[in-house]
């Protein structure tokens, strides 16, 4: 396997990794504060609602990193060709963070239905 290839499945284990564990703990802490509600069992539905969030975060973080990837090493060499482009630079690196924000927005949705 090419070392890019091992290095793009770590990072996506690592943000899925964070994702879990960013979002897994919310859900024991309000099982364990007895705050389900009347009639629910507590079990499986939660969990996967939880497990959700982590993939939305952790996904939303691995395209967003792919993509500034490209706009950077791009970028960068735009840059140092003509420097009065750093401006519009700037920009297009700063647009795939939307992505991740959407994803925190999306798995804190889901957390609300927990």
């Amino acid at each position: 396997m090419k070392r890019s290839m091992i290095a793009k499945m770590g990072l996506m284990a690592m943000m899925l990794l964070v994702g879990l564990t960013v979002f897994v703990p919310a859900t024991l802490a309000a099982d364990e504060a007895g705050t389900e509600a009347a009639g629910d069992d507590g079990g499986m539905g939660k969990g996967l609602i939880a497990v959700g969030a982590g993939l939305a975060v952790g996904l939303a973080g691995l395209g967003t990193g792919n993509a500034q990837a490209g706009v950077g090493a791009g970028g960068t060499g735009a840059i140092a060709e003509k420097p009065e482009v750093f401006t519009n630079v700037l920009i297009l690196f700063a647009i795939p963070e939307t992505i991740v924000i959407l994803g925190f927005v999306i798995g804190f949705l889901l957390l609300g239905n927990i």
